[in-house]
């Protein structure tokens, strides 16, 4: 008997069940697989122009996956590569941040006689890059903008002492967020071009509201704005966020212009801070911290019991569940009432949880006027 007769061939490898190369394109998104190379091609611009695409047009989103299988006649493995395909957004005319700064001439607030009090302005749940029932990033600009002129008229009227801006998170919609590629399907922008269109337009509140008062802005750490691999948290959570890295960018360029702005952002092992405005301590996390609304009073009990950043807030602002509500809770030692404030949201709609929950709220961005030496009431208004 020969010695081999006993071991059986190698097993051979074969296609992904169903594999079939395809391209399937709305004009504005779809997906991709590539038939096999038997080389990692340099990029797929000769695939997308087979399948009628402009490569100038549209767009790769990673991530990039990959199948690999051995042919039967000579043995030799080939790979398959699919992804999302975008359309190059051609119709956002927003310019670039650093554009945008170039054009921005140093100044100063005017000199007037202000009040002690500060308006506090909290843009929250932009998520730019998100496409829903309410539109792509095109139409998130005009909400916010509208939004945007409101609280402009507000500023100038107020003769405040300073005016507050606080990023409450999630500013972009990311692609990481989750353990799956429902936002690869659902986006209109690259990551990269999130990042830019959101620091620009929190760079345009700056702009607008360094016009009536000193700014101070802050920007804390979300599930969407985190650093993630496969949905679980990477790094820092106060250092590892795009939110933060936005910030980061704004507080270069004011910099450079000569503006009295000042900048809040957490402890690099938190996700949020607290800061203080004569009577007020005002604590800002974005809510993921807790699963449900229901939660964030816990939450806020256990880091006072654990003598943590927001132990000593009176006012607690966070976003996160994209509803405005205002809710009394406990004593504090300014003699008033700790008050939760839970922020709108200006996004597209989570329309899976409207279709799961039967609800949904309007969008608008929360602002709060505080006077110096008087304890906060409750009093929020939606714009």
């Amino acid at each position: 008997m020969p010695l081999l007769d006993d071991l059986n061939p190698a097993k051979k490898i074969q296609p992904p069940k169903n594999f079939r190369p395809s391209v399937e394109f709305d004009g504005n998104q779809g997906t991709a697989t590539t038939p096999g190379y038997s080389e990692e091609p340099e990029n797929f611009d000769d695939f997308l122009r087979d399948a009628g695409l402009d490569p100038n047009q549209v767009e790769i989103i990673p991530p990039i996956r990959t199948s690999k299988w051995q042919q039967r006649e000579d043995g030799e493995w080939l790979t398959s590569y699919k992804f999302t395909l975008a359309a190059k957004n051609s119709e956002i005319n927003l310019p670039a941040l650093f554009a945008e700064a170039k054009k921005s001439k140093p100044s100063k607030p005017k000199e007037i006689k202000r009040q002690e009090k500060a308006l506090v302005v909290c843009p929250s749940d932009f998520q730019v890059g998100k496409t829903g029932s309410r539109g792509g990033t095109k139409e998130l600009i005009e909400r916010v903008m509208k939004s945007y002129d409101i609280i402009e008229e507000k500023a100038k009227k107020g003769k405040y002492e300073k005016i507050v801006i606080i990023d409450l998170g999630d500013i972009i919609e990311s692609f990481q967020n989750k353990a799956n590629y429902s936002q690869l399907q659902s986006n209109d922008l690259s990551p990269m071009q999130q990042t830019d269109v959101a620091a620009s337009l929190m760079f345009d509140l700056i702009k607008r509201m360094h016009k009536y008062a000193p700014v101070t802005y802050g920007s804390i750490a979300s599930n969407h704005c985190q650093n993630r691999f496969q949905g679980q948290t990477v790094g820092k959570p106060g250092l590892d966020d795009f939110g933060i890295v936005i910030l980061q960018q704004l507080h270069r360029l004011t910099s450079e212009l000569g503006w009295d702005v000042t900048y809040l952002k957490p402890h690099p092992e938190d996700e949020g801070f607290a800061f203080e405005y004569g009577v007020h301590i005002v604590g800002c996390v974005h809510g993921h911290q807790a699963n449900r609304p229901e939660g964030i009073p816990k939450y806020w009990a256990n880091q006072t019991f654990g003598n943590q950043f927001l132990a000593h807030a009176s006012l607690l602002l966070t976003g996160h569940f994209h509803f405005l509500q205002v809710t009394e809770l406990g004593q504090h030692q300014n003699g008033s009432s700790r008050f939760w404030v839970q922020m709108p949201t200006s996004d597209a709609g989570s329309d899976w949880f409207r279709r799961m929950a039967g609800t949904d709220s309007s969008t608008g961005i929360g602002i709060i006027e505080l006077d110096k030496n008087v304890p906060f009431k409750g009093t929020v208004e939606k714009v």
